[in-house]
C-alpha cells in the first residue's frame, strides 16, 4: 500500500453490506419458522410493527437496527441494479 495515495472510505457501502446480510438472517429465520418470508418482511417494512418478525435467532433485535428507508433502498438498488 503507497502512503502517497488516499484512500476513500465509503459508509455506504458498509451500510449496504450491513442491510443485506441482516436481511438474508431475517429471511431465513422466517423461512425456517415456515413463514412466508417476502410478506413477513413487506408487512414490517409498510407498517413498521415488529410483530411481523419473530424473536427466534434475533430477527426482530436484527431488523430494527437498520431503518427501514435503508432497507426500501437496499432492495430498490438491488432490484434496479440488478445486483
Amino acid at each position: 500500500m503507497s502512503l502517497d495515495k488516499t484512500i476513500q472510505f465509503n459508509v455506504s457501502e458498509l451500510k449496504s453490506d450491513d442491510t443485506r446480510e441482516i436481511l438474508h438472517s431475517v429471511y431465513h429465520t422466517l423461512e425456517n419458522k415456515n413463514y412466508d418470508a417476502i410478506e413477513q418482511i413487506m408487512g414490517y417494512l409498510l407498517s413498521g410493527d415488529p410483530a411481523y418478525i419473530p424473536r427466534h435467532n434475533d430477527a426482530r433485535n436484527l431488523i430494527r437496527r437498520i431503518n427501514r428507508d435503508e432497507i426500501i433502498k437496499e432492495l430498490l438498488r438491488v432490484y434496479l441494479q440488478g445486483e
